[in-house]
């Protein structure tokens, strides 16, 4: 770090790039509206899974998910559910940050959003509109599109138009970043703003994982994945994310914004700092469409790149906000990634999984799980993994079943999606 002064080295981490800090965290999730909503009730370990109400499911193997009922859900269109989570977790975020006050955000953003497609309901009303069961014509479309009060039906499925909203809304810079990344990409969203603030292109990015999909087809095909749990009743014992009785993992929904800073800038305009993203570790293979690689490679590549990006060893961690979906091919192996790390000293690292109360929610979860991660280490508290009655014997964990009061400095926060696609996070309450 030739040439800088002491208080730009203050700022920078051991490889003489700009420390990133967070400082707006905004989420909505099953459980409610806001950081506070949220963290009281993931601390208490209640759930927000609940039978679905939002449309029929008689007949369906599965009939529960953690949805958000308290926010319109009218029309049932997966991109306009994921703009309107992105936009209240994201007016929080930018609101606790003091930044980009009148929709002017100093900075880029860079937003997950679930893989746009046409649901069945829709498509059935499109069909409709265009006057038969046939061919869905373009001025069918537009009709259909006019009866819902949008402008065009482009506005309704095209991938992007989330993005566009979210930037028009905030005032962000330059050209809105939409990526879908699988079950990582929320995680990938906020890498992309480290990266971005990194090279000095921007001193602030808007991150933000959003996700709408619980809808009948999503439901459908998940389910003949036979990837969801089938335990009905209770809904909010479903998820068990590393029980020896666990069976799938339950859909869910939300979003989770952070305003990343360059530390230096965010400490000259006096803003507080609510913890830093330390490291950041991408691995993606192509050995399945859903399945993960047998040898767990990429996954452990992914959590020692975290660790290696933030200049930690694994002896650097507090806890682990495990990805654990509850499928029983997932948990058992990030446990095995987990131990090929940590060692024999994974035994003794608290670990957690969030979706145990507000399921998965897909293309938000990185983000959601990241939030919860610095909450994690603000409040000395590590929220529990709920249902974990019967431990696996398979899976030699510290699985935190009741909210555990501790310091926390660091988190490695895990993100594992289909088709290989791994990203891990380290959070940190202070620089490495």
């Amino acid at each position: 770090m030739t040439g800088l002064s002491h208080r730009d080295a203050k700022h920078r981490d051991a490889k003489g790039r700009p420390l990133v800090a967070v400082t707006g965290i905004g989420m909505v999730t099953s459980l409610g509206q806001g950081q506070a909503e949220n963290w009281a009730a993931l601390t208490a370990g209640r759930s927000g899974i609940h039978a679905i109400a939002r449309f029929p499911t008689d007949g369906l193997r599965t009939r529960i998910a953690g949805t958000v009922d308290f926010l319109d859900t009218d029309p049932l269109v997966a991109p306009l559910l994921s703009e309107r989570f992105a936009r209240v977790a994201a007016e929080e975020a930018v609101g606790q940050a003091g930044i980009g006050s009148a929709g002017d955000f100093p900075g880029a953003l860079f937003i997950a959003v679930p893989p746009v497609e046409m649901e069945w309901p829709q498509r059935r009303a499109l069909a409709e509109a265009a006057g038969g069961e046939g061919a869905v014509t373009y001025a069918g479309l537009q009709r259909a599109a006019a009866s819902r009060a949008f402008d065009d039906w482009h506005d309704l499925f095209i991938f992007g138009t989330v993005a566009d909203r979210i930037a028009e809304r905030f005032g962000t810079r330059g050209s809105p970043i939409s990526l879908s990344t699988a079950c990582s990409s929320g995680a990938t969203a906020i890498q992309l703003g480290v990266e971005a603030i990194r090279r000095g292109e921007m001193q602030a990015a808007l991150c933000i994982g959003t996700d709408g999909s619980v809808n009948p087809e999503s439901l459908i095909r998940f389910s003949l994945l036979s990837a969801l749990s089938t335990q009905n009743d209770p809904p909010e014992g479903a998820s068990k994310p590393f029980s020896k009785n666990r069976d799938g993992f339950v859909m869910g929904e939300g979003a989770a914004a952070l305003v990343l800073e360059d530390a230096q800038a965010a400490a000259a305009r006096g803003a507080t700092i609510l913890g830093y993203v330390l490291g950041c570790g991408e691995k993606g293979d192509g050995f399945h469409r859903t399945r993960s690689s047998p040898d767990g490679a990429p996954v452990i590549a992914a959590i020692r790149a975290s660790l290696a990006d933030a200049g930690l060893g694994p002896e650097g961690i507090d806890t682990v906000n495990a990805h654990g979906t509850s499928t029983p091919e997932n948990d058992k192996m990030e446990a095995f990634g987990l131990a090929a790390v940590f060692g024999e000293a994974v035994a003794r690292i608290p670990v957690t999984s969030n979706k145990s109360m507000i399921g998965h929610t897909l293309t938000a979860a990185g983000a959601i799980e990241a939030a919860v991660s610095l909450l994690t280490i603000r409040h000395g508290r590590i929220p529990p993994t709920i249902n974990y009655a019967l431990p696996d014997p398979a899976i030699p964990l510290d699985v935190v079943a009741t909210a555990r009061d501790m310091p926390v400095a660091r988190v490695l926060s895990n993100a594992f999606g289909f088709g290989g696609q791994n990203t891990c996070l380290v959070l940190g309450a202070e620089p490495a």
